[in-house]
């Protein structure tokens, strides 16, 4: 009787555990993934960490600046970054990753957008847009009385980075940068104005909800290029640089060079994690704009794709 039941222990602990098999033979310590100051960030960070609680791994989340976490990064104090957007992140993640104590562990699926945009309704006020060139001739009509007869921009939280003083500078806009202190800021502001048709020129991100539920349009800056930020001499300002748009691309997770010797399971899920950007925006409206909590849309991602993120497991 023992020795059946000795076999079905071990037969159920096979069939529970093989997520966790490699969780056994990794680090017991806990790995600490970053959290930063949108949605989407958290949504991305709870559904890897929460995969890899599944996996048997021991999970802290660390509220962390978005570009000041790369010092964390290096020294291990901090061990992984979901989110490195390409669109903001891309010069402090090369810079850490040249120093061999940091490792891009690839694009997560999603592809970023960031840049100043407006309204649709603005366009009757200022018929020359999306060209760039016609923010000045239309400064005014973007103003807001703190500002005029200067045009406002609303960027995002100054820890995004994303150079908008700077390009806004090297482009002589006739603008004043003004930066929102949250996200949630960012988008109440959108949404009032909206409503009520007023003049808003502010930065907007996809993936999110805000491209779907809004009509309007990105700012075509003149198209990024390396040289852009790096050589003052390129571009209609030969004396600033930064005279471009934004780049466009990849959403990069990132982690301390210590975790793929430390927890090599992990290392290998974190590598494996791929979401798309629609499944992305429908999971942040259903938090901005749904008011359900990120834990509970990721409990939900969780259960519904059980054979998706077992597979980033194996």
């Amino acid at each position: 009787m023992k020795r059946v039941s000795l076999v079905l222990s071990l037969s159920f602990a096979l069939l529970v555990g093989g997520l966790t098999s490699q969780a056994l033979a990794d680090s017991k310590d806990p790995i600490k993934i970053t959290l930063h100051d949108w949605t989407g960030q958290y949504i991305t960070t709870k559904i890897m960490g929460e995969v890899l609680k599944k996996g048997g791994y021991a999970i802290k989340y660390v509220q962390a600046d978005y570009i000041a976490q790369f010092a964390g990064l290096q020294t291990g104090d901090l061990h992984v970054a979901m989110e490195i957007w390409e669109t903001t992140g891309r010069d402090a993640m090369d810079a850490a990753t040249a120093t061999g104590k940091v490792e891009n562990l690839g694009e997560t699926g999603m592809q970023a957008i960031e840049e100043w945009w407006y309204p649709k309704y603005m366009e009757e006020k200022c018929p020359g847009l999306p060209n760039w060139k016609a923010l000045n001739d239309c400064a005014e009509a973007f103003s807001i009385p703190e500002t005029a007869p200067r045009g406002r921009y609303l960027g995002g939280p100054v820890t995004w980075g994303g150079y908008d003083d700077e390009r806004a500078e090297a482009l002589e806009l006739d603008y004043e940068v003004v930066h929102a202190g949250t996200d949630a800021a960012l988008f109440a502001e959108l949404e009032s104005a909206y409503q009520r048709k007023a003049p808003i020129l502010l930065w907007v991100y996809a993936p999110h909800w805000a491209v779907s539920k809004y009509e309007g349009n990105w700012v075509d800056f003149p198209k990024y290029t390396s040289e852009c930020y790096t050589n003052p001499s390129w571009g209609s300002n030969s004396n600033l640089a930064y005279d471009c748009g934004k780049p466009r691309g990849p959403i990069w997770k990132v982690a301390w060079s210590g975790v793929k010797d430390k927890w090599p399971g992990a290392h290998k899920a974190i590598k494996n994690f791929t979401l798309a950007n629609d499944e992305m925006g429908k999971m942040i409206a259903d938090v901005d704009l749904n008011g359900k909590k990120v834990e509970d849309v990721v409990a939900q991602w969780i259960r519904s794709n059980k054979a998706r993120w077992s597979q980033w497991l194996q």
